[in-house]
Formats: C-alpha cells, sequence, structure tokens
C-alpha cells in the first residue's frame, strides 16, 4: 500500500545577527533606539556584576547557594526587554537579570538566597512568578497563567523560562500539548546552556535540535544564537507580537553557555574540559554588544562604577534589613488558626519577645514499644 504524505518535511531556522566576530547583519539589525541600547547593555552589565558579588557574598556566608548567570545575560535581557509590565513573566531558578528588570530589587533577591521565602514575594501588583527550583514545575503554571489571560481576554503574554534539562521533564511536554490545543499567548524560552548540571546535551536528546520539539505540538519553534541579543530580541518580539495577536505560543531555542557553575555547590571541572570553556568564553555576550556599542560611540563611561555602586547600596539594604519576623511561619495556611497553633504562636511570641530562643522540639515517642512480627526493637 502506497504512502501518503501528511506533512512536507519540517524545516527548523537559526538566527543570528550579531555573530561572535563582530560580523552585523544590517537587514536583519532590530530597530532600537540609542537609549534602548544603552538600557540593555546597563542591565546585562548589571547581571554580570551582581552575579560576580553574589558568588563572593556566598563563599563569605552572607547568602546561601544560588545559581549564577554568568554567560547567559543575552539570552534572558534580550527576551525580557519585549515585555510590557502588564505581561506576565515565569522565571525558573537562573534569572536573577530577568527579574531584576522586571522589578524586583536586588536587595529582596538577596534576601530569597539568604533563605528567606518572603525575598521571593512579588509585589501585589507585579506581574511575575516567584523562582521556580523544581525543574520544569513552572512551565504548566505558565500555561494557566495564558489561558486565563486569553480566557479574560487580557492584552498580555506570558514568558517562561527553563534549561536545556527541564526539556526531558514530562511537564514540558505537557505544557507544550496544551498550549498547541488552546493557542495560548505564551512565549517559551529555553536557555540552552548545553549542561543540565554534568549532563551534556547530547545525554538529553537525540533531537539535533531542542526548536523542533515544538512542531510535534503544531507551535512554531526557533533556534538562536543565545549570546547574540540583537538576535534574541529580534526573536522574542516577533514571538511576542504572535501571541499578543491572537496566533499562539512559540517556542525559542538560545543556544548559550553557563560559563560559571551550576550552582554555588558544584564543580563544573568534575565534567567538562577547560577548553570547552574557554571556546566560549570568546562568544562572551557582554563582549559582544559592547564591541557593537562602541562602533556606535554609545558607551557610557563610568558604567561599570556606576553599577557597582548600586550594588554596594542594594547590598548594604540588605544586610540591614534583618531576619524576617518568625511568627509568619503561622500565615497563610488557615483562615482561622486551630486552637493547638494559636497556642503555639503565643508561646513563640513569648519566648521572642524575651529574647529566649524557641525551645527544640522533645523526640516524638513510638506509639508502642512492641515491635512488629519480623521487626527488631532498637534505641538510638
Amino acid at each position: 500500500m502506497p504512502r501518503t504524505v501528511l506533512e512536507p518535511r519540517f524545516q527548523v531556522e537559526y538566527l543570528s545577527i550579531l555573530d561572535s566576530d563582530g560580523n552585523l547583519d544590517t537587514a536583519l539589525e532590530p530597530k532600537l533606539s540609542d537609549d534602548e541600547l544603552r538600557a540593555l547593555y546597563r542591565a546585562m552589565v548589571l547581571g554580570r556584576r551582581l552575579d560576580e558579588r553574589m558568588v563572593r557574598l556566598q563563599r563569605q556566608g552572607r547568602i546561601g547557594t544560588f545559581a549564577p548567570i554568568k554567560g547567559q545575560e543575552a539570552s534572558q535581557l534580550g527576551s525580557v526587554f519585549t515585555l510590557r509590565p502588564t505581561d506576565w513573566m515565569v522565571p525558573s531558578f537562573r534569572e536573577t537579570a530577568a527579574m531584576i528588570r522586571r522589578g524586583w530589587p536586588i536587595e529582596k533577591l538577596l534576601l530569597f538566597f539568604a533563605g528567606y521565602l518572603e525575598g521571593g514575594q512579588p509585589a501585589p501588583d507585579q506581574h511575575d512568578l516567584p523562582v521556580t527550583i523544581p525543574v520544569a514545575t513552572q512551565l504548566p503554571h505558565a500555561v494557566g497563567l495564558a489561558y486565563a489571560v486569553q480566557y479574560r481576554g487580557d492584552d498580555a503574554v506570558v514568558m517562561v523560562y527553563f534549561g536545556d534539562g527541564a526539556t526531558s521533564e514530562g511537564d514540558f511536554h505537557e505544557a507544550l500539548n496544551f498550549a498547541g490545543v488552546w493557542q495560548v499567548p505564551v512565549v517559551f524560552v529555553c536557555q540552552n546552556n548545553q549542561w543540565a548540571i554534568s549532563v551534556p546535551l547530547k545525554k538529553q536528546t537525540h533531537s539535533k535540535t531542542i526548536a523542533q520539539k515544538a512542531l510535534a505540538y503544531g507551535v512554531p519553534g526557533l533556534q538562536v544564537d543565545g549570546n547574540d541579543v540583537l538576535a534574541v530580541h529580534a526573536a522574542a518580539r516577533e514571538a511576542v507580537d504572535r501571541a499578543r495577536a491572537g496566533d499562539g505560543p512559540t517556542l525559542i531555542e538560545c543556544v548559550t553557555y553557563r560559563l560559571g557553575v551550576h550552582t554555588t555547590a558544584d564543580d563544573p571541572t568534575k565534567y567538562r574540559s577547560e577548553e570547552e570553556v574557554r571556546a566560549w568564553e570568546r562568544k562572551d555576550p557582554l563582549t559582544r554588544f559592547r564591541a557593537y556599542l562602541e562602533k556606535k560611540t554609545l558607551l557610557e563611561d563610568g558604567l561599570e562604577q556606576r553599577v557597582d555602586a548600586d550594588i554596594a547600596a542594594a547590598v548594604a539594604r540588605f544586610e540591614a534589613m534583618g531576619p524576617p519576623d518568625p511568627l509568619t511561619l503561622f500565615d497563610h495556611l488557615y483562615a482561622e488558626l486551630p486552637p493547638h497553633l494559636a497556642e503555639q504562636r503565643a508561646e513563640l511570641e513569648r519566648r521572642l519577645r524575651a529574647g529566649a530562643a524557641p525551645a527544640a522540639p522533645a523526640p516524638e515517642t513510638p506509639p508502642s514499644a512492641t515491635p512488629m512480627r519480623g521487626q527488631r526493637l532498637t534505641r538510638r
């Protein structure tokens, strides 16, 4: 029986506008004003300098473990710059620069990485979700937000970030499927930094690209040079405009590289070579964009010093905050606090006022000292 071709052979496009050698495709150059270009570069410098400062803070024990962004500034900022304040941004755990662009105070992010969940609470009028640590769980949430936007008839778009490792999770495929079926206004931004902790991309997927995974769900997929901020911005602008016009979702694969550690608890020298890192350092997104602005005479004198001063002021504000109120432990769980929790709250409040540390809970007593059949009773 002859076979019938149902779909023509799929093609996946790759976009690059400003390559690592400084070659510019002027026909594709996005129409950004001088002020927009300066703001974009300043945001990239701020992301890089804050990242470096946070590593030092972590090594000094002043904040906890976090995921550095070094090398991925163009992927984040080129895309997030296309959003309006009324749009929604859904981060994973490595979107520090994008979150700052969206209005998160630096000191609030430091509070979060110091271990206080209060630092992850968006402002009441902020259209962002907090940092998401479990891999890929934010993707169905983003589609749900986009469905709500569509249902209400709001003129908004949802942009969600994730890494290449997330594409091996079921949440990724479920989210793409629902987004394709419902044609909701969501833009998926995959920061393919080549490594899912210590697992390289070649062990994540046999597909030539991540972008092509969108095609199975009837969603457009595009691969871009993720270290080319102009290409990322152009791709994201097109995807956001499509979504806002009611033409559905897009998957953008930003091919980039994590120049630093996966988190500050990681040692990448155990699984990747120095030669690989040096090769990607030559594609550094900041170096590339700086050379582009230099040709346009748009570089600002003293920018790095001003950014460092802003970061230092934010660190001072963070360290002046002090720990959040421990009594909030009892908030947001019950409309009316049960009597036993109300009693515990009152006891904790009394101890805090007296300046005493809360008493450690007594070890639980087993309900029965009689061992079950086949079980030995031991004491530790």
